[in-house]
């Protein structure tokens, strides 16, 4: 899969259309490879239990990212294994701006043995998770060193997939996963920079757009009732648009072989 420009929540968002004038449905495309799958990701999963339960009842494949060492850890990820949905770690990584990610964080600052045993304790703390991507890390992520050491921690494992977030457009996350063989894919759109309906349905039919386009897509989106909100709203409009939802680990296998 190819790399989509950055989108961070300092990026210019994208108008909603006004109330006057409807906005533009998805439309069924032709594409290459003959088929439109979308991998919806749900990030920062654990701390909002009411809003992310009812992502997990959505009736559509899509992947819950759990932080490691927060309130509903275990909790969210075993229910959304039990709804057949798919669980990935939200590694938490150190950022350009100084902001704590969180409990769990790997630094720059941290040596090899200390990075690789963070990851491990951290995937300790998700044991279904079946990949991992990075929660944050436009500085963790853009240093090749700690990113050798994380993909390196799933070399050994080898049964885990990364998704490389890309919240920063110097992100070495995929590339270094490639190079070492581990499934991997990057983010194409994020989904609520903005918390409002309109926002995050503009944004689901950009990430469909790029489906019909190439293949398959990968959205990343919070627990956010905004959000949720629309994507229950969307999924007729998506499903009759000819877009398949997929688990983020079968996307990123199949694109990946």
């Amino acid at each position: 899969m190819q790399s989509a420009p950055v989108q961070t929540a300092s990026a210019a968002p994208t108008a909603p259309a006004s109330p006057e004038t409807p906005p533009p449905r998805v439309v069924p495309r032709p594409n290459a490879s003959g088929g439109a799958r979308l991998a919806l990701i749900v990030d920062d999963c654990g701390q909002w239990i009411d809003t992310e339960r009812g992502f997990v009842a959505l009736d559509v494949p899509l992947t819950m990212s759990v932080l490691p060492d927060v309130h509903y850890t275990s909790t969210i990820a075993r229910e959304a294994a039990d709804a057949g949905k798919g669980v990935m770690l939200h590694l938490p990584m150190e950022t350009q701006s100084g902001l704590d990610p969180g409990p769990g964080k790997v630094t720059t600052e941290m040596s090899d043995a200390q990075i690789e045993s963070q990851v491990e304790d951290d995937l300790a703390q998700v044991p279904l998770a079946g990949g991992v991507n990075n929660h944050e890390g436009s500085k963790g992520s853009s240093d090749p060193r700690l990113m050798r050491d994380v993909i390196g921690v799933l070399v050994k494992r080898g049964d885990l997939f990364f998704v490389d977030s890309r919240t920063s457009q110097d992100s070495v996350g995929e590339q270094t996963a490639q190079a070492a063989g581990v499934p991997t894919a990057a983010r194409d759109v994020f989904l609520d920079n903005q918390a409002t309906v309109a926002y995050t349905e503009a944004q689901l039919r950009a990430a469909a757009a790029i489906a019909q386009r190439n293949g398959s897509a990968i959205a990343i989106g919070h627990p956010r009732p905004t959000t949720l909100a629309a994507v229950r709203a969307m999924i007729p409009e998506l499903r009759a648009a000819g877009i398949q939802f997929v688990l983020a680990r079968d996307l990123v296998t199949a694109t990946s072989q």
